[in-house]
């Protein structure tokens, strides 16, 4: 008996829809990547696109524990000299696209490569409640309800 490999084309890929309302960012980032991978299903194909579409709402209200809304900084460089830029979480947060602190936590806990860019497009993340995704009847994924220490009252 050899190892079962699964096919692109025997694929079976489902909605989920998260509400990241009051959510730990790096755990409900840990549950995205590992279902964007899919590596929750049991025909897992590490070569193989075989994760889930996922829709987040209202990643504007993720949780950062800690002082890490004040202190976590994130880096980028322009590629000019002495172009190193930096902003906070809570710049991001309050800023116009709260969405990226999520979506930047997501893409760091994927590996690097092509089929993780691939997956990556699998991702869409909403800063409201509201997404355009409505015709393809995601399925709502307490994550909350998962673990206790997943969400947070501030």
């Amino acid at each position: 008996m050899g190892t079962f490999n699964l096919k692109p084309a025997d694929v079976d890929k489902k909605w989920v829809l998260i509400d990241a309302d009051g959510l730990v960012v790096g755990r409900v980032a840990s549950i995205i990547a590992r279902r964007l991978r899919g590596k929750h299903k049991a025909d897992y194909t590490p070569h193989v696109d075989c994760g889930d579409n996922i829709v987040v709402v209202n990643a504007e209200k993720v949780v950062l524990t800690g002082q890490k809304r004040s202190d976590k900084t994130y880096y980028w460089h322009t590629g000019h000299p002495g172009g190193i830029k930096q902003r906070t979480a809570a710049q991001y947060l309050e800023g116009r696209f709260p969405e990226r602190v999520l979506e930047k936590a997501v893409r760091r806990m994927m590996p690097d490569g092509p089929l993780a860019r691939r997956q990556l497009k699998n991702l869409r993340i909403y800063a409201g409640p509201d997404h355009p995704h409505a015709a393809q009847q995601p399925e709502a994924l307490d994550v909350a309800g998962l673990n206790a220490k997943n969400a947070r009252t501030a």
